[in-house]
């Protein structure tokens, strides 16, 4: 899960894209109407630039981990009296627990089959008794549309340009992201291109990988926006 060198241009793209605020009202709802936790410490598990840190801190004390430096670098600038941890989301070790843990914009599907439940058990062993884990997925197996394999986005500002278009194909379980990045700032213009690979979990795999961990473990369908992939939520059981 490498974005070091489109870091530099994620917010731009995202920010016009997704209400970063309302995902974040959504996450301390749920998080209100599932947990039984006293405390108000939240982990953003691949926090990326801190887009939805910025609004989680009204109602958390936050800190983000992310295996990206680049990205972290931003997210730091951007919120310099939280804390970020560089770490991989299967294995990291922080030493605390925290009363909500988080893993959006489906930043899961980067693992393989074989690392969902090592990284679930991961952040569920972070969560404090009675606290909540969400994990909001990549696409669904029956979600992948063959007939949208092509998009682009586009941000055109007096002082930056950009232009991403994105091939996808499947794999068997897997879809494969070829991400070709235009950009543009004044006496500066590049070319680069990310591959992603994303694994097509399916819910089962979610739950299974949840309830491994000790979690009740649900789905909800609504999740934090519209894009109909919903949101899997789990809940460590208190005492």
């Amino acid at each position: 899960m490498s974005y070091e060198r489109s870091a530099r241009y994620y917010d731009a793209i995202y920010e016009s894209l997704k209400d970063y605020r309302r995902e974040a009202t959504r996450v301390q709802q749920l998080a209100r109407e599932h947990g039984f936790m006293s405390g108000h410490r939240l982990l953003d598990v691949a926090c990326g630039t801190g887009l939805h840190d910025q609004y989680l801190i009204e109602w958390y004390d936050v800190e983000g981990l992310d295996s990206s430096e680049a990205q972290l670098e931003v997210a730091r600038q951007r919120l310099p009296h939280v804390t970020f941890h560089h770490g991989d989301m299967v294995s990291f070790d922080l030493g605390r627990e925290y009363d909500v843990v988080t893993c959006l914009f489906s930043a899961i599907g980067h693992l393989s089959s074989e690392q969902l439940r090592p990284a679930v058990a991961t952040m569920a062993r972070h969560l404090a008794p009675g606290g909540v884990l969400m994990v909001e997925p990549w696409l669904l197996p029956d979600m992948w549309n063959p007939e949208r394999v092509l998009s682009a986005d586009f941000v055109d500002r007096s002082d930056l340009k950009i232009a991403r278009i994105t091939q996808s194909r499947r794999e068997g379980d897997i879809t494969r992201l070829e991400m070709h990045h235009l950009g543009g700032r004044p006496n500066h213009i590049e070319y680069f291109v990310e591959h992603h690979d994303l694994t097509l979990f399916t819910e089962q795999q979610y739950l299974n990988a949840f309830r491994n961990a000790g979690l009740e473990a649900w789905r909800d369908i609504d999740g934090l926006s519209d894009n109909g992939r919903g949101l899997f939520i789990g809940r460590k059981l208190a005492g």
